[in-house]
């Protein structure tokens, strides 16, 4: 329990850096200043005091929410694409991570560097510091890590993550275009519409209580609609955020109910495709790189089924982890889940039996990697008559039941 509670700690602290101004006086009496990166103003002050500083002012950086506070996925990619490059140059792995640290802007970043380059330092391996961190590092990365140490290729290795995290990457980005495009059109038609219910329906309104007449059945529905909005905007908004609010913390609580939703997230009708053809190929890419390096099977199993995305898929994985190890093929194994294509299932069938797993793991990770992309480009392509249809139909219903009563006086002169 002691290592895993210590890795948490530290992948907490490297998370909530912070970037602090401090002034003081060197070991020559003379005032220096500068900036630093660190978890507190007592991580400062032990910095500086080990360089010889008295410090006699230390202030926070203010900055914006987000600004390099945070380790994101392409700051782990990149770091891994450096350290390949500086490894494979022949500089030496301290050396390698010194000059990443002092190399990058982002201060979580940095702090991150430099907290594995101490733990190096102190002679720990590079894969144990880098499973220290295991919010930021997965078991993908430690294992590859630990495979290129044994057969001293460290800047293979780190090479093949990086190449393999970029095309995760790359995945991941096509699949939440497809799930943010429909969901950023809704938002624009219903925006739209508020503002015109909000700010130009009052204004008509005011001109038809002139006429004196019966006003029609949709003006009268618009007009009903605008005041509600005018009156409970605010309300509407924050019932809204709260039960968005709500909805996400229940889902991150609730396995159960994560799960479902994983679920459902597989039978929508169009994105429910692009979901589980990714959900494939970042199993099939990871297992395929796992595999190779010379992970387990069972151990390469674990990680593939971590970098799913979805929980369905995961549990399934789970599952077929427990059947291989009973001594099944892995092949019939991924066939009882009923989740995996008859395709993928045919190229695992023939890679065991041909002894090229890794080979035929990669052409099933490669075919959905550009099935997913060709089916979002479709999914975009459609999307825009859609969002013609959607506007067209919220701007244009609000601003034809405001003219009715115009057209309708119009008539009657």
């Amino acid at each position: 329990m002691a290592p895993f509670a210590l890795s948490k700690r530290t992948s907490a602290a490297v998370s909530d850096v912070t970037t602090f101004r401090w002034m003081g006086k060197n070991a020559r009496g003379e005032r220096v200043r500068g900036e630093m990166h660190g978890v507190s103003d007592h991580d400062i002050r032990r910095q500086l005091s080990s360089q010889g500083v008295i410090v006699t002012r230390l202030t926070r950086k203010r900055t914006l929410p987000g600004m390099g506070h945070r380790i994101r996925g392409q700051d782990i990619t990149l770091f891994a694409r450096q350290m390949a490059t500086l490894i494979r140059a022949g500089v030496p792995l301290l050396q390698s991570l010194d000059s990443v640290a002092n190399g990058t802007n982002r201060p979580a970043l940095r702090h991150f560097v430099e907290t594995l380059k101490q733990d190096v330092s102190s002679g720990m391996s590079f894969s144990r510091a880098l499973a220290a961190h295991p919010r930021h590092i997965d078991q993908l990365f430690v294992h590859l890590i630990e495979a290129g140490e044994q057969a001293g290729a460290l800047d293979r290795m780190l090479d093949r993550v990086a190449t393999h995290k970029e095309r995760l990457e790359h995945l991941r980005a096509r699949v939440r275009k497809a799930m943010y495009y429909p969901a950023a059109v809704v938002a624009v038609g219903i925006g739209v519409t508020a503002l015109l219910l909000i700010k130009v329906v009052p204004q008509f309104e005011n001109m038809f209580e002139s006429f004196g007449a019966e006003l029609p059945a949709p003006t009268r529905m618009t007009i009903a609609l605008s005041e509600a909005a005018q009156h409970l905007w605010w309300q509407m908004l924050l019932a809204a955020t709260t039960f968005g609010w709500l909805a996400r913390r229940m889902v991150r609580r609730s396995p159960a109910l994560a799960f479902q939703a994983s679920r459902l997230m597989l039978r929508l009708p169009v994105l429910g495709p692009v979901i589980e053809r990714a959900a494939i190929a970042r199993f099939s890419r990871t297992l395929a790189t796992t595999f190779a390096a010379g992970v387990p099977l069972m151990s390469a199993l674990e990680t593939a089924g971590g970098v799913c995305g979805n929980l369905v898929f995961e549990q399934a994985i789970e599952r077929v982890r427990h059947d291989v190890s009973a001594g099944q093929q892995l092949h019939f194994a991924m066939r009882t889940t009923g989740l995996f294509t008859p395709m993928a299932l045919q190229m695992v069938a023939i890679g065991e039996e041909s002894g090229s797993l890794e080979a035929m793991l990669n052409r099933v990770a490669d075919f959905y990697d550009d099935e997913v992309e060709s089916r979002v480009d479709t999914l975009t392509t459609l999307m825009e008559p859609l969002i013609i249809v959607v506007l067209g139909t919220l701007v244009g219903g609000v601003v034809v039941s405001m003219y009715l009563p115009v057209f309708d006086l119009g008539s009657a002169i």
